[in-house]
């Protein structure tokens, strides 16, 4: 029953998080739409999240930090990339790659391509200027590559490691990590915080959508084993 409960979880779940990432988008664009932003540029939510920019203030120094952490999930997907890469070359097939290593850049191109359609086509601009210039900033990017990206090494290291003690070390580190990220980001006053949930709805939705998608794979895979 476990087998085929947890999949499920993962379908509805993220099937719901992408729902409320697109409800959410809706209403950051439809509900009390104000010009609040830089050069009187329209952000929705005012109210909240003019509050909430006024209750963190802005802090470059924060901003400057989980900036440069962002590169740590980069790191992260360079790093599978290549383990992919090298599968590819050993087994000579793209279809001798191990499924979850190709669905995985599957879910690293829809986080890229989020990203993409977001910059060209911009919710908001952020409530300060980036050295001088208006930047797109919903959702959040560096919080959809943090929370888009690092599960995903805590998932691999508990799919791929056999020591428990380093999973425990991996998925403590991405937890705290994340954490880190996102919060600072949050208060570090370069986004609106209707900003950050709508990323946080977006790669976590993604990220359950992956898991689901892994585990069909896995369950297909195991039935033609037991078919052999």
């Amino acid at each position: 029953m476990k087998e085929t409960t947890k999949p499920r979880r993962d379908l509805v779940t993220g099937a719901a998080l992408l729902a409320s990432f697109a409800l959410w988008t809706a209403l950051v664009q439809l509900v009390d739409v104000r010009p609040v932003g830089q050069n009187g540029t329209c952000v929705g939510l005012a109210a909240f999240n003019v509050w909430f920019h006024s209750l963190t203030g802005v802090h470059m120094v924060l901003y400057a930090i989980t900036d440069w952490l962002g590169l740590v999930p980069v790191a992260v997907c360079l790093g599978f990339g290549a383990m992919g890469a090298t599968q590819l070359v050993g087994r000579r097939s793209l279809l001798a790659v191990d499924p979850d290593l190709l669905l995985l850049g599957v879910h690293y191109v829809l986080i890229a391509a989020a990203y993409l359609v977001f910059e060209a086509f911009p919710i908001n601009y952020r409530p300060i200027p980036i050295d001088g210039v208006m930047e797109a900033s919903y959702p959040s990017s560096t919080t959809l590559l943090v929370l888009g990206v690092m599960p995903t090494l805590a998932y691999q290291a508990a799919r791929r490691m056999k020591d428990g003690l380093a999973k425990v070390a991996v998925v403590a580190f991405v937890a705290a990590f994340s954490a880190l990220v996102v919060v600072g980001r949050l208060v570090s006053g370069v986004h609106w915080a209707t900003d950050i949930v709508g990323s946080v709805l977006l790669a976590v939705g993604l990220f359950a959508m992956y898991r689901y998608a892994v585990a069909r794979v896995d369950a297909r895979l195991s039935a033609m084993r037991s078919e052999g």
